[in-house]
């Protein structure tokens, strides 16, 4: 099979041909340039209509050239997330080629794309994918049928956030690529001058700018805001562009490692044009390394926006037979990758080592030592006395100074809060000792393993519980996914106050180090966001489950984070 494939959902004005036998894939392409700020979309849409016509001809040419006048079997076009001007006109130029040459016609979803051009050239089965572009930023696995959204930005795509600043600091589109440039000139002159520290990390001293990790979602405004006003204040711009990528990409990279840690997958690719950067695959490499799992980037001309990824998603979605009448081809300036039914492929969840729980699914052994996303956990001590070490490990990826802040500040808040949401009626474990400078706390052992491998509807009532007790005390979890909730073997309870009411398991919230003081119900709301993302996205059927979780916060929470929690779902950036 070959398919001829076409992107336009923005920028770049792309068309391909990938030969599905050989593997080979042409990619002809003519990107918009502005000439100040930011893509304009009225002028990236005459763009799109001048260039698609003209990238087209040379791939059709050269098929024909080679294969003859019946080269393409297929006709594959981006049909969103996109500008809507852009996506039209790619939508009108594939199905007047499609009906010209009397082939089936395949709307692929851009973002979709991106994920499935790593898988495919890494060759790897299940992985997590990181999709680091200009509009999206965003983790996704395979489950139940589709690729589910694991973690997302909250607010700007992690290129537009980038490209915030130099417009502010008066640079052309794209930005991403001049604040690299950037960014390696300060490391490598400030310093002791070598640029690196242990041979990977820059030495160089950083700004502090925010740094907003809420599970597996995060945010970019802040930090984007921030830069500006750093630039407004004399701060050298190189300066700023080396703490800018330093931060934002060690965001993604503990986001990346989170839902590795969620999902208990081995497997990580890269997508998108933010991920043709050197810092951010150096630091998504050594976070895998560290873990031992393996990563993939795909070469530049897969990760920018380009129609080889559309023809190659085509052709596998064509041979599964899922095209699209003209007629009902309309383009999605919104498309979600969850709304697609991925019809190509099947095989296990994304969600392994019970983070999904439910039969068939292999457990952990919960007593086992084991490495988090943050940390090494060791329980030692005999029944009715054992004591869970905790260490938050160094992490080689992320800047020494950042690094060293992070670890003792959420230290210090999860010895803090862990406390104070106990005395709040909260079940959480006793908090026996504090090294901060080793970034280590000696805790009480509670449950028998996480929620994560054994979810049902009485269990996650109960967190919803405890998370409006949790809130009512001016508290925010921060991180209240299933891997952070502790549940007992026994299913009848105890009451009291270390397990729940009469007939519910015993539940217990654990890890407070994302956590922090707020009675603000946007923040609330987004304690809620993390749990049911977590929930959603391993559980075979998350509805009944999220639904009980949300009866459970109603009974003693404040029903205005109930509604802000909706508010907060539909903030996702493509929703």
């Amino acid at each position: 099979m070959r398919v001829l494939g076409i992107e336009g959902t923005a920028w770049c004005a792309s068309a391909a041909l990938y030969d599905a036998e050989t593997d080979a894939v042409l990619i002809e392409s003519d990107a918009y340039e502005p000439e100040s700020g930011g893509i304009h979309p009225r002028e990236a849409a005459e763009h799109m209509s001048e260039a698609i016509p003209e990238v087209v001809d040379r791939v059709l040419t050269a098929a024909e050239s080679e294969h003859g006048p019946d080269a393409v079997d297929a006709v594959a076009f981006s049909r969103g997330p996109g500008l809507g001007p852009c996506l039209r006109i790619v939508g009108t130029a594939a199905r007047s080629l499609a009906g010209t040459l009397g082939v089936p016609l395949v709307g692929v979803n851009h973002m979709v794309a991106h994920l499935e051009i790593a898988r495919h050239r890494s060759g790897f089965d299940n992985p997590v994918c990181l999709n680091a572009s200009g509009a999206n930023a965003h983790l996704l696995g395979y489950h139940d049928g589709r690729y589910r959204v694991l973690g997302e930005t909250m607010d700007a795509g992690v290129g537009n956030a980038i490209d915030k600043f130099t417009r502010h600091v008066g640079w052309s589109h794209p930005g991403g690529p001049k604040v690299e440039a950037a960014a390696a000139e300060f490391a490598a002159t400030a310093g002791d001058g070598d640029g690196e520290v242990d041979g990977r990390v820059p030495d160089a001293d950083l700004l502090d700018l925010p740094y907003v990790v809420k599970g597996m979602d995060f945010s970019f405004s802040g930090i984007s805001s921030a830069a500006n006003d750093a630039a407004d204040d004399g701060v050298p711009v190189e300066e700023i562009c080396f703490s800018l990528q330093e931060h934002v990409f060690a965001m993604l990279a503990e986001v990346s490692e989170r839902a590795l840690s969620l999902t208990g997958a081995d497997e990580l690719v890269l997508g998108g044009g933010v991920g043709q950067n050197d810092r951010l695959r150096e630091m998504l490499a050594a976070m895998c390394e560290a873990r031992g799992a393996d990563f993939h980037a795909p070469e530049p001309r897969f990760l920018r926006d380009n129609a080889g990824m559309i023809a190659v998603l085509g052709a596998k979605m064509a041979a599964a037979g899922d095209t699209v009448p003209v007629a009902e081809s309309a383009v999605d300036p919104n498309f979600r990758p969850d709304q697609v039914p991925v019809t190509w492929r099947d095989g296990e969840s994304v969600a392994r080592g019970g983070a999904g729980g439910g039969p068939g699914t292999a457990e952990r052994d919960p007593e086992a030592d084991r490495r988090g996303a943050e940390a090494t956990v060791t329980v030692d001590g005999a029944d009715g006395d054992r004591r869970v070490t905790k260490r938050r490990v160094a992490k080689s990826y992320r800047h020494p100074e950042l690094d060293r802040t992070l670890r003792r500040d959420r230290t210090v808040a999860e010895a803090r809060l862990t406390s104070e949401a106990r005395r709040a009626g909260v079940p959480t474990p006793l908090v026996y000792d504090v090294d901060l400078a080793a970034a280590t706390l000696t805790l009480g052992h509670v449950g028998a393993r996480d929620l994560a491998a054994a979810l049902d509807e009485r269990r996650t009532e109960a967190v919803g519980r405890h998370l409006a007790r949790l809130h009512a005390a001016g508290i925010v979890h921060g991180d209240p996914t299933t891997r952070n909730v502790r549940v007992s073997a026994d299913d009848g309870g105890t009451g009291g106050p270390s397990g729940g009411e009469s007939g519910v398991p015993e539940t217990y919230l654990i890890d407070f180090g994302l956590g922090y003081h707020t009675g603000h119900v946007e923040d609330h709301a987004m304690d809620l966001h993390v749990f049911e993302g977590s929930v959603r996205a391993t559980a075979t059927d998350p509805d009944p489950l999220i639904s009980a979780f949300e009866s459970g916060y109603e009974s003693v929470g404040d029903a205005e984070v109930l509604d802000r929690l909706r508010d907060v779902a539909d903030r996702g950036r493509y929703r």
